[in-house]
């Protein structure tokens, strides 16, 4: 599987190159996840996130999560890219896409790559807001990181 297809970027994501890597003759569909930063979450409203990333640890889950992908869809092709640092509301934080033959393939594989994303992937944020900030923790909010990034073993910093 090819490691461009698999990226975290501090530059904004170019969204159409995203779509660009997985175009090809046999696909019949191509579905795009853009995740967005949202203005209002549980109430409160955030002005900007902070992503951070193990980084070189995150692009090779994401790779991993490509190769989940392919094995439950052998007829899918997939990239991904995730944006890490200071992001404004409306900016595109992760693009997922997926080209297949048929629809509901590429609609599957998809979503599936957004979960596992949130699952496995070593990418946390802070959320700024009007009130204060906060450290969120993994992506499926369920592990809070006080320090403002995951204990890793091995890790000199």
């Amino acid at each position: 599987m090819e490691n461009h297809l698999f990226e975290i970027v501090e530059e904004p994501i170019q969204i159409e190159k995203v779509i660009a890597k997985v175009v090809r003759r046999e696909a019949g569909a191509i579905t795009t996840f853009i995740g967005t930063v949202r203005e209002w979450t549980k109430g409160r409203r955030t002005l900007y996130l902070k992503y951070e990333a193990y980084v070189s640890m995150a692009e090779k889950m994401l790779r991993q999560v490509g190769e989940e992908v392919c094995g439950k869809w052998p007829d899918v092709k997939i990239a991904i890219t995730h944006r890490i640092g200071e992001l404004q509301i409306s900016d595109t934080a992760v693009v997922v896409a997926v080209s297949a033959p048929h629809r509901k393939e590429a609609y599957a594989a998809n979503e599936y790559a957004m979960e596992r994303i949130k699952q496995i992937v070593p990418i946390w944020k802070k959320e700024h807001w009007e009130d204060g900030e906060m450290w969120i923790g993994n992506q499926s909010e369920t592990v809070s990181y006080a320090e403002g990034k995951p204990i890793i073993k091995g890790d000199k910093h």
